[in-house]
């Protein structure tokens, strides 16, 4: 079951499966306030990161059988997550659409990029031990950014450029999402309707 309520560049979404319950409520003209609450503490933390370096407020709550695996949780956040950016973003009327961040967090440095085209593609790029965080799946990372841009009809391309360290790869991967999204997002005064020659995106 899925409820979407939209209003101004904001919006919550609410989605229950016999697997999972999760609400995601953004504002995308917030300041980085974060309330994330998931039964898997490095995944709320790395949601938290979005908020933060996107400069967006975020409000999650999700559950979800953990107790088998932490894949449900993960993919059916990436999607809920998906839908809120979609349903913010309305007709994305004056946004400047393309967003790239590379960022560094000591030896690690990624590079993301998307294009808020509204045909979704997924290229991953970055290699990753299997291993846990904390209780987090380590292969469970591209799981989360197919699952956001799917549903959000988003372009994305991520790529490790150095880094050897687990943790620290997959903390900049988020950062480096999170600043490309915000830069995407962004309202940008000289684009006049839809930044797109088809007139629509």
């Amino acid at each position: 079951m899925l409820h979407v309520a939209a209003v101004g560049r904001s919006a919550t979404v609410t989605r229950t499966t016999r697997e999972t319950a999760i609400e995601v409520a953004i504002d995308l003209d917030g300041t980085g306030l974060a309330d994330v609450q998931t039964p898997l503490p490095f995944l709320s933390h790395m949601v938290e990161q979005i908020a933060r370096h996107g400069g967006f407020d975020l409000r999650v709550r999700a559950k979800g059988d953990v107790e088998i695996d932490g894949h449900h949780t993960t993919e059916d956040l990436g999607i809920v997550l998906g839908q809120a950016f979609a349903q913010a973003l309305g007709d994305k009327a004056g946004i400047t659409r393309y967003g790239a961040a590379t960022l560094p967090m000591d030896e690690a440095l990624v590079t993301v990029a998307l294009d808020l085209s509204g045909r979704a593609f997924f290229v991953w790029r970055v290699p990753l031990a299997r291993a846990k965080i904390g209780t987090f799946d380590s292969e469970l990372t591209p799981v989360f950014f197919e699952a956001f841009a799917r549903s959000a009809e988003v372009n994305l391309h991520a790529r490790l450029l150095e880094g050897d360290n687990l943790h620290h790869i997959v903390e900049i991967t988020f950062k480096a999402f999170a600043k490309a999204l915000a830069q995407a997002t962004r309202i940008d005064p000289r684009v006049v309707g839809v930044p797109s020659t088809k007139g629509a995106l």
